[in-house]
């Protein structure tokens, strides 16, 4: 098979979210240790960090990578899903693995793949930790995919374990309170293994902490660490579009100085993400690796360049001011709304999409009434009817036309916008992948 066959038999043979939803999210590890087992167990051959949250989790494990690829180390990147191509999941040094690299895996492991019937992700997860240990990273970073306790990621024993924030997603496979979702989150911390958790929320801390100390594990809330010495600056149509964040360490005396960074990342929710990040850094840096701040200032003006994240409150062209960004939860929308209500504009045209097997009526009542609504379907089997949506959104004040396609929606919010308005895509990870 050439690349474009094999991807259509992962596509096709196996159990996908993006299409199936819950059913194709396994209960155990079994597939993914057994899987790797007839791998050589690579998931033991190179260090990792192990990250895992709601919202930010993506974005930390780009900033990360990206410090540690300019600090001089090897890294390599596991993330999803992708936007574009399959193998934005898997990269080394910022770099896509190759075509020929997804063909040979799969064609050596096509035996393997119909004994033990592994989902996508279980097959996506045991290909990159394969590829991490031939490629002899120095270092890999590994996002979690859905949760974290039952994630098929969760075979790693990482240098470092990473949890960004709990808020309300997936409650339907992880529990209906941020308790249960957090437990399911903290199933990541492993004995004795350090734990960063990036914010600090009063409903889920106790359950990061009980589990720390249940393996003895070190752990830090960032957001009590680091301050920010004043409000962020947000960029509104310089190129590139530079987020400038100051912040104080307010326990390690070599950052009694405040430490500026411009992030390329333009969202200011990543004010939080960057703390956590900071923490990962001076934990490794505890570990003998040598991170300088200088590595770490360089890194983050240049994520994007350096990893391939696109969608991350992403401007797509100035006239009028056309923005994405790939939230889709409660707690992602509403950092979206912040940015929004940053920018000065006459009319809001929000061009939106859903997938059809989540409660959208948290997010629906968020949403601001006086904006002009563009509903399309993301182009995948999960995507929800144009035409349902506005159905849902029309009970809760929202009023706008539905469009065959996600690009349709969008040309004609930037056809109807004037150069004072804002257009705003998003709503779904699968809204951006269409036009980023």
């Amino acid at each position: 098979m050439n690349y474009n066959e094999t991807i259509q038999y992962l596509y096709t043979q196996l159990p996908m979210f993006t299409r199936d939803g819950a059913s194709a999210f396994k209960k155990d590890l079994t597939n993914t240790i057994e899987l790797c087992k007839r791998l050589g167990d690579p998931q033991h051959q190179f260090k990792s960090v192990h990250i895992a949250g709601t919202n930010g989790k993506g974005s930390t494990s780009h900033m990360l990578a990206a410090i540690l690829q300019i600090a001089g180390y090897k890294t390599g990147l596991y993330t999803s899903p992708h936007l574009k191509d399959f193998r934005e999941r898997i990269r080394i040094n910022g770099q896509m693995i190759s075509e020929q690299t997804v063909i040979d895996f799969v064609a050596t492991r096509r035996t393997d793949f119909e004994e033990i019937a592994p989902s996508f992700f279980e097959m996506t997860v045991a290909l990159a930790f394969d590829v991490f240990a031939k490629e002899k990273v120095d270092i890999a970073i590994v996002e979690v995919g859905l949760g974290g306790r039952l994630d098929s990621t969760n075979i790693i024993t990482p240098l470092l374990s990473v949890i960004t924030n709990i808020g309300w997603d997936h409650m339907n496979m992880l529990g209906d309170t941020l308790q249960l979702i957090a437990g399911e989150k903290a199933g990541i911390i492993k004995p004795g293994i350090p734990v960063v958790i990036s914010e600090t929320q009063p409903e889920t801390a106790q359950v990061f902490i009980d589990k720390a100390n249940q393996e003895d594990s070190p752990i830090t809330f960032a957001s009590e660490v680091w301050r920010e010495s004043e409000s962020p600056e947000v960029g509104k149509s310089e190129s590139p579009i530079l987020l400038t964040i100051e912040v104080r360490h307010s326990l390690l005396a070599t950052h009694y100085q405040p430490l500026t960074m411009s992030l390329d990342l333009t969202g200011t929710y990543q004010l939080k993400n960057i703390k956590g990040v900071l923490s990962a850094v001076d934990e490794l840096r505890k570990q003998g690796f040598e991170i300088t701040d200088e590595h770490i200032t360089t890194a983050l003006k240049q994520v994007k360049t350096l990893t391939g994240l696109h969608g991350r409150w992403e401007a797509l062209s100035t006239n009028p001011l056309t923005i994405c960004d790939t939230g889709h939860n409660p707690d992602g929308i509403q950092e979206v709304l912040k940015n929004i209500a940053a920018i000065n504009y006459q009319q809001l045209h929000f061009v939106i999409g859903m997938v059809n097997d989540k409660d959208i009526s948290k997010v629906l009542a968020m949403l601001p009434t006086d904006a002009t609504y563009y509903f399309c379907k993301p182009d995948i089997p999960r995507g929800l009817d144009a035409e349902s949506m506005q159905q849902q959104a029309e009970s809760f004040g929202l009023h706008g036309s539905t469009y065959p396609s996600v690009k349709a929606a969008l040309l004609a919010a930037q056809a109807n916008a004037t150069d004072q308005d804002l257009v705003f895509a998003g709503g779904s990870t699968f809204v951006v992948a269409e036009i980023v």
